[in-house]
């Protein structure tokens, strides 16, 4: 690797690159993300690189690991271009086949390619699949298309171009009144504009200052900042040192977690690169800006995703939060004005110093500019990554995107925000997806989790969930957090587990405005919105489980109960031959009964009893129903009561 020392040279050495590729010759690109990794995508790039030898094809297709594209559910992907063929759970054993047909004889494998659930219609082309085809991809585009370890792929694509802009046509001062112009905010969860914090700290007295990447993404079902560092790293790099540039900084630092080992891997290896091109170091591309990076390894803290801690645990201590009695751009890492961003937001700042901020303004609401990376999962048919762009509803989000609930299943609510944040809703579907519009609804945009809950989720159970997650991640600072939370996920177990008593809403209530106002972080302060939200919008599930002891949802494993119906059982002995607790008694051509004392309320029988005879049911409170046999009806009854 020849070091870059101009513009010029930059240019030059990206036509050199681009000459040597034939954009209509064949490329193999592979999903090497970690989801893909884990479905076996090691063995199909292998596969791939094996056949492509054995059938003497390397000099004219390109064989590539890539980054996460997004639609994870489905994976290994493989996209061919220049004809974007997308196949879909490719396995090492299917290789042979495409090359032969695709690479070969330029056919498509049918079977390989993705199929409507309800029409059937089958996609060749990636965005030509729904689930891409209605998102606006920005950033996640070019994952698919570069080796996420090769620099010469990211210089392909125009990468460092926006570097080298700014060094040499833009002031540092010109940097930072573009992003303050494009009105983008933090994607890590506060929402707060980034130009705003940057000219906070350029303009702060002390001399040296620092700018850093939080890719400390702990929220439950998150991965999108995941994605980026391991897809494309040098789009993260890229925009720390443009940060660091518009706001005089030299050193740069990535807090990333250690459970990312794949993402530790591919940053340091950008790093190693840019810095042998002349990217990262003394005089970047011989101008006088020098900058370097440093990576840290959390050791898995949640609350280090809040800036304070994250910067606590920067210089070594534990990572506790710490009174912001003056703002960390002013006073942050060893004291020192800091601009903290998450890897989205980073990710996006060459694209806003190339294109420039009415570009990036064109996409969006009023008050909130841009696309917005969500990890849509739960129960959803697509799950994956999708980059959307704001002011999109969430009724897009879920069905047009996600393609909507699996099973027939009835949509409830969907969760954003991560722990911290709320439940929104099905009479709220057509709320646009901003970050002053979740936060109405009693709901926050946070990094970027998007959790669907169906008919089958108890509301009050999400609420116990997320609150018993926070109250062990809790650093135990302060105590409206650490106590709070604690009498909190007693207070909603014992509901959970039918002993909720009168009043127990209203110490709920009282003890989340606690939280809220006298917490000593962002966390503690939104913990109790899972709570606030769930009991804005289903009242009604948390008076069903305390006052009638009955979960609407039959969920609350507590506070339901297993009968088999006499008149529909067939003595099959199915159930009870496959019961683990051998709660069932019955036997051939004998209608079968469930022993209450001895069931475990596992749900074993109700999944394996025929569908045709439909014999199993659940019920939750009282009345038992008249068909249950009067023994059965007794012995649960006899349950509750211990209960």
């Amino acid at each position: 690797m020849a070091r870059l020392n101009s513009p010029e040279e930059l240019e030059q050495f990206r036509q050199e690159l681009l000459s040597k590729r034939d954009p209509s010759a064949p490329c193999i690109s592979v999903c090497a993300g970690a989801g893909c990794v884990a479905s076996g995508a090691d063995a199909v790039i292998a596969a791939f690189k094996a056949e492509i030898e054995k059938e003497s094809l390397t000099a004219n297709v390109d064989t590539k690991g890539t980054g996460c594209p997004g639609f994870c559910e489905r994976g290994p992907v493989v996209v061919i271009y220049p004809e974007e063929i997308c196949y879909l759970q490719v396995t090492a054993e299917d290789v042979p086949e495409i090359v032969s047909q695709t690479i070969k004889a330029n056919k498509i494998v049918e079977r390989l390619l993705y199929q409507d659930p309800v029409t059937g219609e089958r996609a060749a082309r990636e965005s030509d699949i729904p689930f891409y085809k209605n998102q606006k991809r920005t950033l996640l585009c070019n994952n698919i298309k570069i080796d996420s370890k090769s620099i010469d792929d990211y210089l392909s694509i125009g990468g460092y171009s926006a570097l080298s802009k700014a060094l040499f046509q833009m002031t540092d001062v010109a940097v930072l009144e573009e992003v303050k112009k494009s009105n983008i905010r933090g994607r890590g969860g506060a929402g707060f504009p980034a130009g705003r914090k940057w000219e906070g700290s350029r303009n702060a007295p002390e001399p040296i200052k620092y700018v850093i990447v939080n890719a400390d993404e702990g929220d439950p079902g998150a991965f999108m900042d995941r994605a980026l560092l391991e897809g494309n790293p040098h789009a993260i790099l890229e925009g720390l040192i443009l940060g660091g540039y518009a706001i005089g900084a030299q050193e740069g630092y990535i807090y990333v977690r250690q459970e990312y080992p794949l993402a530790v891997k591919n940053i340091h290896l950008a790093i190693e690169h840019a810095e042998a091109y002349g990217f990262l170091g003394e005089h970047i591309l011989g101008s006088p800006f020098t900058f370097k990076v440093i990576v840290h390894q959390g050791a898995g803290a949640f609350v280090c995703g809040e800036s304070t801690a994250l910067m606590t645990a920067l210089e070594g201590r534990v990572g506790e939060p710490r009174p912001k009695y003056t703002r960390s751009n002013i006073k942050g890492l060893w004291e020192r004005p800091s601009v903290l961003n998450n890897v989205e937001t980073w990710a996006n700042i060459p694209l806003i110093v190339n294109n420039g901020a009415d570009w990036f303004t064109q996409i969006g609401t009023e008050g909130s500019k841009g696309t917005k990376i969500f990890s849509l999962v739960g129960k959803i048919t697509n799950t994956g990554l999708v980059e959307v762009p704001m002011g999109i509803t969430l009724r897009e989000i879920i069905y047009n995107i996600g393609g909507g609930i699996p099973n027939g299943k009835r949509f409830k609510a969907v969760q954003t925000g991560g722990p911290s944040g709320g439940c929104i809703p099905e009479a709220q579907l057509d709320l646009e997806v901003g970050f002053d519009e979740l936060t109405q609804a009693g709901s926050m945009m946070g990094s970027g989790g998007m959790i669907v809950l169906d008919e089958d989720t108890c509301m009050v159970d999400v609420a116990r969930y997320f609150t018993e997650f926070l109250t062990d991640e809790s650093c135990g600072k302060c105590v409206p957090c650490r106590e709070g939370l604690r009498q909190m996920n007693r207070i909603l177990t014992n509901i959970t587990h039918g002993k909720g008593k009168a009043g127990d809403i209203e110490i709920l209530e009282e003890l989340s405005e606690t939280a809220m106002e006298a917490s000593l972080c962002a966390l503690g302060k939104s913990a109790p919105n899972p709570f606030l939200s769930t009991l804005r919008y289903f009242r009604e599930e948390y008076e069903a489980h305390i006052k009638e002891k009955r979960c609407p949802a039959m969920a609350c494993k507590a506070l339901i109960a297993y009968y088999i119906d006499p008149n529909q059982c067939q003595a099959c002995m199915i159930c009870l031959r496959k019961c683990p607790a051998e709660a069932i008694d019955g036997g051939k051509k004998k209608i079968h009964v469930i022993d209450q004392e001895k069931c475990t309320r596992c749900g074993t029988c109700f999944e394996v009893c025929p569908s045709r005879f439909g014999a199993v049911a659940k019920i939750s409170g009282e009345p038992v129903p008249p068909a249950v046999p009067e023994e059965a009806r007794n012995i649960i009854r006899k349950s509750k009561k211990n209960e």
